[in-house]
Parts: C-alpha cells; structure tokens; sequence
C-alpha cells in the first residue's frame, strides 16, 4: 500500500506533527510513504495525473526521530514522478490559511484532489467538501444546539450590540485563519479596546463574535474523531485538555496553552453524537473538536494536531486504529470496485 501526505511545504512540518506520526507509523506498517506539496502536481497531455512524491527508504525507523530526519535529508529521500493512481491513499493534511499570501497554492490540496478521486484515489478528508470547509462558515452548518451563539460581521455597530446583549463577555477572531492568531476575549475590562481589537481583525475580512463560554476558565478538550465518532482504544479516547498559558485566552499548544489528561464523559460524547451525522454526509475521516462545556468552539477538518500527545497521555496508540481504518477502506475499494464515491468512502 502507498500513502502519499499533502502538507504546506517540507520546511514547516516538524517532528511531533500528527502528519509525522502518522507518517512514521504507516512506514513501520510497511506502507511506502511519500510527501507531497502544492507545486507537486502534474496533468499530463494524456489527462493523467502526476505527482513529484518524496519518497522515504521502505525500511524500520527506530523511532520518530529517526524517520523525521530522513525525511528532512534531501540525500536520503527519493523524488519521483509517479502516476496518481499509483497512491492508494491521499491525505490532505495542509493548513490553507498559512498558504493565504499564495492563493495558488491555498487550494491546490482541494483542487488536485479532486482530480485524484477522479483517477479512483481515495482523498481523506473528502476534497469537495473540504473545499465547503476551507473557513470558519463551515462552523454554522453544524446544530446551533452544539455551538457558541456565533454572528460574523464587519460592522463594528453589529459587534458593539452583540457585545452589549452578553453583559460585554464575548470572543472575537477572524472568519479566516488558524492556530489562534487574531483571537481577543472582550471583557467589561477591556471594553475600551473594542475598536481597536475590531480595526486589526478587520483588515484581513470578517469577525466572528462569538458568546464567551464560562467553562472555558477550565480550557477546551480536543477530541478526534474518526469515521464520525469518538477515535477510542482500549477504552480510551483520543482527547486532551489544553489549559491556555497565563494571560492567554488561546488554547493552542503551540502558544503557550498546557496540554492535560482528560476523562471524556457523556456531556462530550453527546456533543460528539450532535455533530456526527453532518461529518459522516460530509466524508470527514478525521477531525479535531475542541469542545467546551456542551458546545464546539472550533471543528478541524484539515490537520487536527495532538494525536501523539493524546498517545502520550493515554498510554495507547492512536496510529493504530487511524492505520487500520485506512487499510479496512483500500480493501473495501479493492472488493467493490467504484461502488461508493469518495465521501462514502471516507467513512466507512
């Protein structure tokens, strides 16, 4: 089996990524991995699609260091020009959003993998609609019963009512982005400050406003996903709390937030069962929520981060059944041919 992974560029992936976990796991598996990029794609005069993959050494990695500094050495992979069909699975595994000052680059993961599900590649997470998926709007498709009272605006005057109607408490970040850049907690505080917090997330397009949850003094949890529902070994699940840094209302990891141990109880598995059916229809085979109290903040469809820390903090490894599902969907395609699209597909 070969697994090709779609991902920004080679020089921003780094080794404790979900991508190279993934990708280190699937080598150990005897998948030939490969990488590749926006630039990679080729249509051919024929109609056939290429890629130029970064192809690592077909061996055993002693450990995720090992395979993660392969990958780096520009000595040790193999570029190739393979035929698309050659891949059996593609995973787009990029951020749009750090690709916003390229735009041909942004959406190429989407474009050419739409192509590849032409060519009978199977694409994880499904390209069209990920392409639905490629800002926050996406969010609003989901129960209002699941999410934050949200409203996307770039009145100031909406924003001001809003905030007025939640006695001052509200979250402000922009429609597009990722990785908590943008994002202010308004208070009654720091009301002063609305305009100026207004001005800098305007400037790059729409706001979101959003209610402040109180439960999120406690931090949100990451949960995954998997096929629709809560990713779970042994009993366990495949989640975290992130507890934001002092003076930071930013859950994320890579901004200071502390990643805990967490129980996932039935007020997350409810909110889980909440948003499945609209996962399922949409062909998402992994994603991220991060969840606070009985509400979603944010759903990641593209490149959840955290897998190996919920590994970590669990004591199980998530790789596991991420891998078998994968190779449980090459053999349903193998078995029924052309029988499910691609969005059917993904979730089985």
């Amino acid at each position: 089996m070969m697994i090709g992974f779609f991902v920004n560029d080679i020089e921003r992936e780094y080794e404790n990524f979900t991508t190279t976990t993934l990708a280190h796991a699937a080598a150990n598996r005897g998948v030939r991995v490969c990488y590749i990029t926006p630039s990679d794609f080729v249509v051919n005069p024929d109609d056939g699609l290429s890629v130029h993959g970064r192809f690592l050494p077909k061996r055993k990695y002693k450990d995720r260091a090992d395979f993660f500094r392969t990958m780096k050495d520009d000595e040790r992979v193999k570029i190739e020009r393979v035929d698309i069909r050659e891949i059996d699975v593609l995973m787009l595994r990029n951020d749009p959003s750090i690709d916003a000052q390229t735009p041909w680059a942004m959406e190429s993961g989407i474009l050419f993998g739409r192509e590849a599900v032409r060519r009978g590649v199977i694409v994880l997470n499904d390209p069209d609609s990920l392409g639905r998926a490629i800002n926050k709007l996406y969010f609003q498709s989901f129960p209002v019963e699941a999410r934050a009272e949200t409203l996307i605006t770039r009145h100031a005057s909406d924003i001001k009512a809003f905030a007025k109607a939640h006695r001052g408490n509200i979250i402000l970040k922009p429609l597009q982005g990722s990785g908590g850049s943008g994002v202010f907690k308004v208070d009654p505080e720091n009301s002063s400050n609305l305009n100026q917090m207004i001005e800098a997330i305007e400037r790059d397009g729409y706001i979101i406003a959003q209610a402040y949850v109180p439960a999120a003094k406690k931090g949100d949890i990451r949960l995954f996903l998997m096929n629709g529902r809560p990713l779970e070994l042994d009993g366990k699940y495949a989640a975290l709390r992130r507890v934001a840094a002092k003076d930071d209302i930013r859950s994320n990891i890579h901004a200071g937030a502390k990643a805990e141990a967490v129980e996932v109880g039935v007020t997350e598995l409810g909110v889980a069962e909440m948003i499945r059916p609209k996962l399922m229809a949409d062909g998402m085979f992994l994603v991220g929520v991060d969840i606070v109290g009985d509400k979603i903040l944010e759903v990641n469809v593209f490149s959840p981060g955290n897998l190996e820390r919920c590994s970590q903090l669990t004591g199980v490894d998530f790789t596991i059944p991420v891998l078998e599902a994968i190779e449980r969907k090459v053999a349903i395609k193998s078995q029924y041919a052309r029988a499910f699209d691609n969005r059917h597909l993904a979730v089985l």
